[in-house]
């Protein structure tokens, strides 16, 4: 097998390995003379250093690596830094310096060294966790309150103006505590998943593990619905209205009604998917899926028991992250860590905006992750 492979004549290999011989030849043509008694070892290390460039040039692995440079990464005229949001509300960011508010002009605010967050219901307030403690943080980085608690993870807040709730998971499990902090109190002992609490009055909140997804009344204990389901789950979210529920993980995306029943399913079988999001009206679905080295971001305009047909919006080498909707529903966010970018595509194809150099506007190193944006008009 590998005498027949090396037999296969790839196309453009020939004139391949013509222009690299040229470039070669070239580059020994053009050296100094030097003496050689004195200068032979430097000589030699630089035909190595050719001959290695050659050789790999020639290659199956080398002519892979050309193909990459060649292919452009990344919108080419994306602004050099987010000069503002294509519309209102506010953006919540993480990043290795830690959790920022950005404004809509643009303005952007380091809360503190946390590594997640979430809004409170109005916006009002950030909930935010480091390894070992919750935070109620006011957008201007002012603290209200803290809670130490071990290994805490997945801070989310709920509720109405005068009653709210936050749920959280630490090495005991799911826990819930009120919104000034007080009556923390285990919930579901063991928990690993994914949550999301279903907007609005009841405390209701959407479980999903690798073995079903569960709708649960915190206030009573009692669980609502349950559906079995495979796979780990990598996003769960609520519609605005609280009347659909989104369950997505590597392979498939779910989309339940307030029974259980669901609204639409794009199952096993399609490509690897990275990110999905409700509008916030919950009539649309917007996700990212990567096969070849490229990934493409695709809306269901109108979600529909039928499986109404995805449309294709934008399309980009390498990996797309996270897919957040604007909360007036006519933008998309997708981030593009290769690029550097992140760019925003109007849900009716109707054009992009760019922006580059985003992890250094961030201080971090890894790219930085989109927590959510805060509030429909």
């Amino acid at each position: 097998m590998k005498h027949e492979l090396e037999r296969i004549e790839v196309p453009g290999e020939h004139d391949a390995r013509g222009r690299t011989w040229r470039v070669v030849e070239s580059a020994f043509a053009g050296r100094q003379p030097v003496d050689r008694s004195s200068h032979w070892p430097r000589v030699a290390a630089i035909a190595v250093a050719l001959a290695v460039l050659l050789a790999a040039a020639l290659s199956p692995p080398g002519r892979a690596v050309i193909d990459e440079v060649r292919e452009v990464v990344g919108v080419e005229r994306a602004q050099p830094a987010l000069f503002s949001l294509p519309a209102a509300g506010q953006l919540l960011v993480a990043s290795d310096a830690g959790v920022w508010v950005v404004q809509q002009d643009g303005s952007k605010r380091l809360l503190g060294e946390y590594r997640e967050a979430s809004w409170s219901p109005f916006g009002r307030f950030v909930v935010a966790a480091r390894e070992n403690e919750l935070a109620a943080v006011e957008p201007d980085g002012d603290v209200r309150w803290t809670l130490s608690r071990p290994g805490v993870a997945s801070p989310r807040w709920t509720g109405i103006e005068t009653d709210t709730r936050i749920a959280y998971i630490d090495r005991t499990g799911l826990r819930v505590v009120a919104g000034d902090g007080t009556g923390d109190r285990l919930l579901v002992a063991g928990f690993r998943g994914r949550l999301a609490w279903r907007p609005g009055a009841g405390f209701v909140l959407g479980l999903a593990t690798p073995r079903d997804v569960r709708v649960v009344d915190v206030v009573s204990g009692r669980t609502r619905w349950r559906r079995a389901r495979m796979g780990v789950p990598t996003n769960v979210s609520w519609s605005t209205d609280g009347r659909r529920l989104l369950v997505a993980s590597r392979f498939s995306v779910s989309v339940y009604d307030g029974q259980g029943a669901q609204a639409y399913e794009l199952g096993r079988g399609a490509a690897p998917l990275r990110s999905a999001a409700l509008s916030a009206s919950g009539q649309s679905l917007a996700f990212a899926a990567a096969i070849d080295r490229r990934s493409q971001l695709w809306v269901v305009p109108r979600i529909r028991p039928d499986a109404s047909a995805a449309r294709r919006l934008f399309t980009g080498a390498g990996t797309f992250d996270d897919v957040t909707w604007t909360p007036d529903g006519r933008w998309i966010l997708v981030t593009w860590p290769e690029a550097q970018q992140w760019v925003f595509v109007r849900a009716n194809g109707a054009g992009i905006r760019a922006v580059s150099n985003v992890s250094k506007q961030f201080r971090s190193r890894a790219f930085p992750r989109v927590e959510g944006w805060c509030c429909a008009p």
